[in-house]
């Protein structure tokens, strides 16, 4: 039986020889047209011969993710030529200078709030998807997001791009966070592939010091709130896997001094040289110890234990952490100087 990222490609190549013979027909540069139609057809002959994605050169699988990326290439990795690995070196380069511009402040203080993140891709692009942003007017909020797309690579970073594209058009209408999570569900299922979705956190941090949180299957926040840690855990599936669907959203009031992290599964799933997890229990227990941090070292305390467990061993997965502490009351609109 076909996947569906064989079908997505077979879709994409059909569509690209439509309009490939769509141009050709109307007069366009029909050399160069021909010849791409030529590699399109070629690629859907492979598919049917049933070598399609396979390397010219050592007859191994071309990287999945290159594939979504470029469905014509047909040499892996291993086999560039160096003129092809430069070209791919400087790609990488580029995607990786637009990825790091896409991303907000580390750290941003706002309506008594302390907010502060560590962004860390495992290669040169990320899928991980972090942001921190100012509700519209003059409220104070902060709108905070952490997710991780599926895939690898510049294809997961493609699609990490899109999903912030998402997410900020919608947030400039400042919506509840249910409704803002169903939206970006929606637009992202419509606009990508349907082995593509996207776990995500999605929270609202108001000068009161209420925060509403939603969790499309990520890895569970945690509040630290004194010598407790309490774990909120997914209230609904994650975007992308389906169209509609509501999404939970749960509701509570931090003090002073109350700590939220949260993280992708870079961080929990790394291992060390014996292959043991590193695991939520010693990310739990890291808290609780270390809650009375400032934002910015909570998050330097979670890279360092990290470290110190992986003990050199390679680290194979995107790695995000952000804290959400409350710092003080903040102060009413009609305090304000």
């Amino acid at each position: 039986m076909a996947t569906v990222t064989d079908t997505y490609l077979r879709d994409e190549l059909a569509e690209r020889h439509e309009r490939l013979e769509a141009a050709i027909a109307a007069g366009g540069e029909s050399a160069r047209l021909a010849g791409l139609l030529e590699e399109v057809d070629a690629a859907l002959k492979r598919m049917d011969q049933g070598n399609y994605g396979l390397c010219d050169v050592c007859h191994e699988s071309v990287e999945a993710d290159r594939l979504l990326t470029d469905p014509l290439l047909r040499t892996c990795l291993d086999h560039l030529t160096a003129d092809e690995r430069h070209a791919l070196e400087q790609d990488l380069d580029l995607a990786a200078r637009i990825q790091s511009s896409l991303l907000p402040k580390t750290d941003l203080a706002l309506g008594g709030w302390e907010a502060f993140y560590h962004y860390e891709p495992a290669g040169a692009v990320s899928g991980d998807y972090c942001d921190l942003l100012p509700a519209e007017g003059n409220s104070g909020d902060l709108f905070f997001l952490i997710g991780d797309v599926s895939g690898k690579g510049v294809a997961a970073s493609m699609l990490m791009a899109g999903l912030r594209a998402i997410v900020r058009t919608l947030i400039g209408a400042s919506p509840p966070i249910n409704v803002l999570m169903e939206q970006a569900n929606r637009l992202f299922c419509e606009s990508t592939a349907a082995s593509h979705f996207a776990t995500l956190v999605c929270g609202r941090a108001s000068r009161s010091g209420r925060i509403e949180i939603s969790n499309a299957g990520h890895c569970p926040p945690l509040l630290a709130r004194g010598g407790e840690v309490l774990a909120f855990g997914a209230t609904g599936l994650p975007i992308g896997l389906f169209c509609g669907g509501a999404f939970e959203v749960t509701t509570f009031d931090l003090s002073p001094g109350d700590t939220l992290l949260l993280y992708t599964d870079g961080l929990t799933e790394t291992r060390d040289r014996s292959n043991t997890e590193y695991g939520a229990v010693r990310l739990t227990d890291l808290l609780r110890a270390r809650h009375t941090l400032p934002a910015r070292d909570l998050v330097a305390a979670c890279r360092e234990s990290v470290a110190a467990f992986r003990s050199g061993s390679p680290r194979l997965d995107d790695l995000t952490v952000m804290t959400i502490r409350r710092s003080s009351p903040a102060r009413s609109a009609a305090s304000r100087p």
